[in-house]
């Protein structure tokens, strides 16, 4: 009688995070075409997590660059990524702007209103950035930095009453799945797709984001008048 053997289905092994950084740096360099560069990494130290660069006050802990020539490490090859975090799999994910895009950074807040008032209005977007500091950012075409200040004022607003930044040549930001101590990761609220490759440029964005940064700027002057 010939013995029947039961197969039982295995469900995958969840991937360890080193491999998950592995994974988005190399797909940003080959999908992408977007240099990256590894930062710093959390470290477990008495019970809590501690950024690996040893300041005790670090703002970005785990989530800013390891040397001050960060920009000459940058690279666009797939190869030297997974060279580069084959040696430090928990190395957050850092992307340098004003090569191959900008970045315009705005509250949360403001950055979901302007986000859905976008989509409404049907304008292209590119991929859009969440952090656990409750920033947004959108990713547009280089050259925001030198725009955004007189774009805002033909729109009728002071650049400085607004919490609207433009990173351009010379910055970085972190990118998905990256930690932020324990704050959490950054997420993508719109992710990087083949239907999103071609960026905005920044005037497409430029109202209906400073819109929105307007609003939460006078709602927070009510706040603090009331």
């Amino acid at each position: 009688m010939e013995e029947t053997i039961a197969v039982t289905e295995t469900a995958p092994i969840p991937k360890q995070r080193g491999e998950q950084l592995l994974d988005h740096a190399v797909r940003y360099a080959e999908e992408r075409h977007w240099d990256v560069f590894a930062g710093t990494w959390l470290e477990s130290a008495d019970g809590r997590e501690v950024c690996s660069c040893g300041a005790q006050d670090c703002p970005a802990p785990g989530a800013h660059p390891t040397v001050k020539d960060w920009a000459a490490l940058a690279t666009g090859s797939a190869v030297q990524v997974r060279r580069i975090w084959a040696k430090r799999p928990e190395a957050s994910i850092l992307l340098p702007t004003g090569r191959t895009f900008d970045a315009l950074d705005v509250p949360d807040s403001a950055g979901f209103l302007a986000l859905a008032r976008l989509e409404r209005m049907e304008r292209t977007l590119g991929p859009v950035a969440l952090t656990p500091d409750h920033r947004m950012l959108f990713f547009v075409l280089p050259g925001a930095g030198a725009k955004v200040p007189d774009l805002v004022r033909k729109l009728g607003w002071s650049p400085a009453s607004l919490d609207l930044a433009a990173r351009g040549e010379g910055e970085y930001v972190a990118a998905p799945p990256t930690r932020f101590g324990g704050r959490g990761s950054v997420q993508w609220a719109r992710r990087p797709t083949p239907a999103n490759r071609w960026l905005p440029d920044t005037e497409e964005l430029i109202a209906a984001l400073a819109y929105a940064c307007g609003r939460e700027a006078a709602a927070d002057r009510d706040r603090r008048g009331a």
